[in-house]
C-alpha cells in the first residue's frame, strides 16, 4: 500500500489513539475536526466541518493517499446518525474520489448484528439490524464499498479505556448487579481503545482488504462476571439482580477474519483491561 499520508477523518477517543500511533510509525498524519481540539503531537490539525463538500476540498491537504474515518454521532438520535455516517462519510468520499487517495476505513458498529440470543456472530452472520441506528450504519457501509477505491468497514463492539469510567462509577455506586443464580447470561463484547488503534493500524498496512472485519477482544463475557469483576477490584460486594441489556444486544462477537489477517488484541478480556481505568478512577477520585 502507499506510505502517503493519512487523514483521519474526526480525531476524538479512537481517532486520536489511532493519529498518534501512526504518527510515532512515522507516518504524516493529519486529524480533521470540525470544532479544531487539540491533536496529539506530531499530528496536523485540519479544521472543517463533515457537513459541507466545499470546506472539504478546501481543508484536506493534497498529499493524502488514505482516508479513515473515525467520526462519532453528536448522539443516538438518527438524525444524529445519518448527518455524520451517510451525509458525513459521503461528503468525505466525494472529495476522496477525485483525489489519488488509494485507501478508505470506516469505523462501523456490531450494532448492524441484531442477533440477541446470545448466539456466535462473526463477519459471515447476516447482518440484520434490530435498531435504526444500526441500519443507518450498514447504509453507510454500503456506501462506502461501492467508492472507486480499496474500502473496507471495521465493527467495532463497545469501545472502553483509559478516561471510560462508567461502568467502574456504576459498579462504585452499586447501581450494577450480578445475575441471580439460573438466569440466563446476557453477553457483552468489548474491544480496548488501544486495540481499535492497533486493528486500524494492521488494517491500513494490508496489501488487500476484505469488505468488513469484526473489531472485538477475544472475551465476550456474561455482563455479570464484568460486574463482580470490577466490584471485586473495587472491593464492594454487589446485590442479586438485573444485570442490564447489553448495548449492542446479546450476541457473542468474535473477530474471525481479523485474526485471519494475522491481528491480536493487546488486551484480549476485560480482565486485562478494567484494572488499570480501576485503579485510575480511584487515584483520581481520592486525589
Amino acid at each position: 500500500m502507499s506510505e502517503g499520508a493519512v487523514l483521519v477523518a474526526g480525531c476524538g477517543y479512537v481517532g486520536a489513539a489511532f493519529a498518534e500511533r501512526l504518527r510515532e510509525a512515522g507516518r504524516r498524519v493529519y486529524g480533521l475536526t470540525r470544532s479544531g481540539r487539540p491533536m496529539p503531537e506530531g499530528v496536523l490539525p485540519v479544521r472543517a466541518d463533515l457537513g459541507s463538500v466545499p470546506a472539504l476540498r478546501a481543508a484536506i491537504p493534497s498529499d493524502v493517499t488514505s482516508v479513515v474515518f473515525t467520526a462519532a454521532a453528536d448522539g443516538r438520535s438518527e438524525e444524529s446518525y445519518r448527518a455524520v455516517y451517510v451525509d458525513g462519510l459521503a461528503n468525505l468520499l466525494d472529495v476522496a474520489s477525485g483525489r489519488p487517495i488509494a485507501r478508505a476505513l470506516f469505523t462501523s458498529s456490531t450494532a448492524v448484528y441484531g442477533q440477541d440470543d446470545g448466539s456466535w456472530v462473526d463477519e459471515a452472520s447476516p447482518a440484520e439490524p434490530a435498531r435504526a441506528t444500526g441500519a443507518i450504519l450498514l447504509e453507510a457501509e454500503r456506501a462506502l464499498a461501492s467508492a472507486p477505491m480499496a474500502t473496507t468497514s471495521l465493527r467495532l463492539s463497545g469501545i472502553y479505556g483509559p478516561g471510560r469510567t462508567w461502568l467502574v462509577r456504576r459498579v462504585a455506586a452499586r447501581d450494577a448487579h450480578v445475575a441471580t443464580p439460573g438466569a440466563p447470561p446476557i453477553y457483552g463484547n468489548r474491544i480496548h481503545r488501544d486495540d481499535c488503534a492497533g486493528a486500524l493500524a494492521h488494517l491500513l498496512a494490508l496489501d488487500a482488504l476484505a469488505p468488513v472485519y469484526v473489531g472485538v477482544d477475544e472475551d465476550p463475557a456474561p455482563l455479570s462476571d464484568v460486574h463482580a469483576f470490577v466490584a471485586a477490584r473495587l472491593g464492594v460486594t454487589l446485590t442479586e439482580g438485573p444485570v442490564g441489556e447489553a448495548r449492542g444486544g446479546n450476541k457473542r462477537c468474535r473477530a474471525t477474519a481479523l485474526h485471519a489477517a494475522g491481528w491480536r488484541p493487546t488486551v484480549p478480556s476485560y480482565r486485562d483491561g478494567y484494572p488499570a481505568i480501576v485503579d485510575a478512577w480511584r487515584a483520581e477520585a481520592r486525589a
